[in-house]
């Protein structure tokens, strides 16, 4: 199972790498270990988040992609489906199947048709348009809901305070590589990601 799973995961890299889409970057940890994940996510325009690039970590199930990764933000968020400690709390990172509660359509929840890459732009849609039904982080929800420009100005703030991820996604960009730091001719682990006009 955990071999097809990484040819699955090596597959989606190689898209990712290909075709990524605008405002992420992301590719594994190491290339001795596939199951777990890095990215940068930008935050998107016309948003309290843009300017901002946000990390976050994945982690793979070995039966992928039967089962969904866990994502979670490795910076401090404040939003309405993030929980305290980064998690993120969206249909598709949910197991497949209904709903026990009841909420969630299980058209809306994990699937083995579903990608890295279908996480991750689901993830800068939620930074968006958040959901305040989420129970993840109520006060962030009501916030939102009722004082906006409140919830707007503590964004603002998580975005000055995360220059340094900024700047490696510049790097990023700049040396077409994840991992800028380790960054050689034949690495690899090789990016050619699409430069964010926001970011320059």
């Amino acid at each position: 199972m955990a071999g097809s799973a990484l040819r699955r995961l090596m597959a989606e890299y190689k898209q990712l790498t290909l075709d990524p889409p605008e405002g992420i970057v992301a590719g594994p940890i190491s290339e001795d270990n596939f199951f777990e994940w890095e990215a940068l996510i930008a935050g998107p325009e016309g948003t309290c988040f843009e300017g901002g690039v946000f990390p976050a970590r994945l982690i793979f199930p070995t039966d992928y992609p039967l089962s969904p990764p866990k994502m979670k933000f490795t910076c401090d968020m404040f939003h309405p489906n993030i929980f305290a400690d980064g998690r993120v709390c969206i249909s598709i990172l949910h197991a497949p199947g209904d709903d026990p509660m009841g909420y969630e359509l299980s058209a809306e929840r994990w699937s083995p048709v579903q990608s890295v890459e279908k996480i991750l732009l689901s993830v800068v849609s939620m930074l968006a348009e958040p959901n305040d039904e989420s129970g993840a982080n109520v006060d962030a929800a009501i916030m939102w809901r009722e004082q906006r420009d409140e919830f707007n100005a503590i964004a603002d703030g998580w975005c000055a305070k995360l220059l340094v991820y900024r700047r490696k996604w510049i790097m990023c960009v700049t040396v077409n590589t994840f991992y800028p730091e380790q960054h050689d001719s034949n690495n690899s682990l090789t990016h050619s990601f699409l430069k964010n006009p926001s970011l320059s």
